[in-house]
């Protein structure tokens, strides 16, 4: 069900097993890469900030990336915000980088649950904590409602993707009993079939395979992704609610849609918009950041003129060629805009990225290169005029939230369904279709310069403002339905005790 409820939660502290007065305890465990953990650990800091007692659950390998990237002391916590890890069941390595994917989820679907149901029994026996009271879990994690149901304790599954992604994923099932996917031959990539229009999909009146979260683009039976997200759908039935970081008006038809279909589902978001109320010092020396961040480009932004630089981004796990690279960079060199990169060392796929000399010389003057950067902040500057990205959710979210119009590029997942509804329903984003330097050029000087790109710029800023608006204390949307998702379904069952 769909909630919209106009009333505020006071939370209540409940009685512990041995009489002492106790916070509810809320377990909360990302799927482990960047793109999940950023957006958990935001929903965690307002549960804390709501009277909660929090245990973030990383796995060992992106403990250790976390404490490399943000130092030795950053993961002490506070008394009633600590950190706990449990293995990932994958072999030890210290490469600074994202894991591979589908062995990362055949891995936590497969070995995690023993390792997550004995911290939940560590944690009910510990003297520095209470009781746990509800597990908040990534929706690609869902070997915990297991753990959760042999517990007693409400769950509730936090799909990080957006609410029209997640409904694409809720049809694979639909998409084999039609016979879309797998594919009959690899040439269907290629020669047309993707582009066949689907009228079918609940609350999107119409939208092409291609579109549709890029899993089904198999033609294996066995598929490791294909399979992995059906089982995750389907055990999206047994959470006591569902959670989606986006708000009503952006994704309104989906959202409804969901209605018939799953258990409850609260849309809270923006989550970093909700964020700003939380005035909390120590709560916000807390991140999540697995790379370190170069806030210097922040102080280069400051030296720009408004809306005058393109921001580019491809995210934690997207992988490119160097081919690739090398275009998007003599396609943004053509442009002679100004413009801020961020190139991860493990970007290019199997090598490093390599720039030719003859593009940093020319550039130096005008563009800024770095590893990684704290982008919420750089998508709220002035300086930024628009945002050439991988269309994962998080960036397109913080792209709204900042006004600012999109070029995508969608690597994988979900990110085929952000840019096309970022293109066609939002109106704030143009495709790229083929990876040549004239045509980046041809679109981020059209994005900076052109009638579409002002006809965007205005859609965007009127997004940012829905978006505000749904996240603003005490009638916004998203601001009721996190109220209601913690009284509803978190403390349910402590009230009924």
């Amino acid at each position: 069900m769909y909630h919209e409820k106009n009333f505020l939660l006071p939370v209540r502290n409940v009685m512990g097993s041995i009489g002492r007065i106790e916070k509810p305890h809320a377990v909360c465990i990302p799927y482990p890469a960047q793109g999940h953990i950023n957006p958990m650990l935001k929903l965690a800091k307002l549960l804390h900030f709501k009277g909660f007692h929090i245990t973030f659950v990383n796995t060992e390998y992106n403990h250790k990336r976390l404490l490399k990237s943000r130092g030795p002391d950053s993961l002490n916590g506070l008394p009633s915000f600590q950190f706990e890890t449990i293995p990932d069941g994958l072999p030890d390595s210290d490469i600074d980088a994202t894991q591979d994917i589908p062995s990362l989820c055949d891995s936590t679907s497969k070995y995690c649950l023993p390792h997550f149901r004995n911290l939940l029994h560590k944690l009910n026996n510990a003297p520095y904590a209470p009781p746990v009271t509800c597990v908040v879990s990534d929706g690609v994690m869902s070997f915990t409602l297991d753990a959760a149901q042999e517990l007693g304790v409400p769950e509730v599954l936090f799909w990080t993707t957006s609410a029209c992604g997640f409904m694409c994923y809720v049809q694979y099932q639909q998409f084999i009993q039609k016979g879309l996917t797998p594919l009959k031959d690899p040439s269907y990539v290629t020669n047309g079939y993707l582009e066949t229009s689907i009228d079918w999909v609940p609350g999107i009146k119409k939208i092409r395979l291609r579109d549709i979260p890029s899993f089904v683009r198999t033609t294996d039976p066995d598929d490791i992704m294909l399979n992995f997200v059906l089982r995750e759908c389907q055990r999206s039935q047994k959470a006591s609610a569902i959670i989606l970081n986006t708000f009503d008006a952006l994704e309104h038809d989906v959202l409804e849609a969901f209605s018939s279909i799953l258990p409850s589902v609260y849309s809270i978001g923006p989550l970093n918009l909700l964020l700003k109320d939380v005035n909390d010092k120590e709560l916000s020396k807390i991140g999540s950041n697995l790379w370190r961040e170069e806030t210097e480009c922040l102080e280069w932004l400051d030296t720009k003129e408004p809306n005058s630089v393109v921001y580019v981004n491809f995210g934690s796990i997207t992988v490119m060629t160097n081919e690739q690279l090398v275009e998007f960079a003599w396609g943004l060199a053509n442009t002679s805009k100004t413009f801020l990169w961020v190139i991860r060392p493990d970007l290019v796929g199997g090598e490093n990225a390599v720039l030719p000399p003859e593009f940093v010389e020319e550039t130096e003057n005008r563009g800024l290169l770095c590893n990684w950067c704290p982008q919420e902040q750089v998508l709220t500057h002035p300086a930024i005029g628009g945002f050439l990205t991988h269309s994962g959710w998080n960036s397109t979210l913080e792209s709204v939230c900042g006004g600012v119009p999109m070029i995508c590029w969608p690597f994988f997942a979900e990110q085929q369904t952000n840019c096309r509804f970022s293109c066609k329903d939002w109106g704030i984003g143009l495709e790229i279709e083929d990876v040549k330097r004239d045509k980046i050029e041809g679109l981020v000087n059209e994005l900076m310069d052109g009638e579409k790109g002002k006809e965007m710029k205005g859609k965007a800023l009127q997004w940012k403002k829905l978006a505000t608006d749904a996240a603003s204390s005490p009638h916004g949307t998203s601001f009721l339905n996190l109220e209601n998702l913690v009284r509803e379904v978190l403390l349910a069952k402590i009230d009924k005790n």
